[in-house]
């Protein structure tokens, strides 16, 4: 199965040249240490950038320069700043080709939760909403269960929503799926991973095509 390097090497094969990207908080900031060279992409980040390259090596972070979910990051030449207001009129104003996002869980007909946890402190949903409710193309990048073993692609979200309907594929540590009016499809498996070892763990309906190719990075 994928680390959470392997899941951002995976979804980097989804971004097309000359695609503005919205990259969400975790996994999916990792994305920008695997695009080709050969792709002209713009990353996004809600807190007043557009232009944001892969994190620093240590020691030459700049302190002055960070996204959305407080990392160090670095500038590509030509990157511009700006305040929220701006950002978010990018987003609202569907300006942004593809959303890549973490989640909490994700319902087989494109419900995402990502924000909260009933009873746990959190600072704010963020850009998250503006996010779900602007985007056409929406990835999530998550793990298949969580620390219990439990599937997080379910039939039904059973965390506070944050979209409703919006996920359009998913790629996991175990599998890369699309999201259907029937269901997770499967469209690839992980490395070493068996057909039967997602289908245990994916609670919601999972649809099975023909024989299912392992993923290339």
């Amino acid at each position: 199965m994928l680390d959470k390097n392997g899941i951002a090497q995976r979804i980097a094969k989804e971004i097309k040249d000359g695609y503005y990207v919205n990259l969400g908080i975790g996994i999916p900031t990792l994305v920008a240490n695997f695009v080709n060279d050969d792709i002209d992409v713009e990353f996004q980040s809600e807190n007043g950038i557009l232009g944001m390259g892969p994190f620093p090596f240590e020691g030459e972070e700049d302190p002055d320069l960070i996204n959305a979910g407080k990392q160090t990051i670095t500038a590509l030449p030509g990157a511009s700043f700006f305040d929220s207001a701006m950002s978010f009129g990018m987003i609202r104003g569907k300006h942004v080709d593809l959303t890549i996002l973490g989640a909490m869980e994700v319902a087989e007909n494109g419900d995402i939760a990502n924000w909260k946890i009933p009873g746990k402190m959190v600072k704010g949903m963020g850009g998250a909403m503006d996010l779900v409710a602007s985007a056409e193309n929406i990835i999530v990048a998550m793990m298949h269960t969580n620390r219990a073993g439990d599937s997080k692609l379910l039939k039904r979200c059973s965390l506070p929503l944050t979209g409703v309907g919006c996920v359009t594929r998913i790629v996991t540590n175990l599998a890369v799926l699309e999201v259907t009016e029937n269901g997770f499809k499967l469209l690839e498996r992980a490395p070493g991973v068996s057909t039967e070892e997602i289908q245990k763990a994916t609670e919601g309906t999972l649809v099975i095509e023909g024989e299912i190719p392992e993923m290339k990075l």
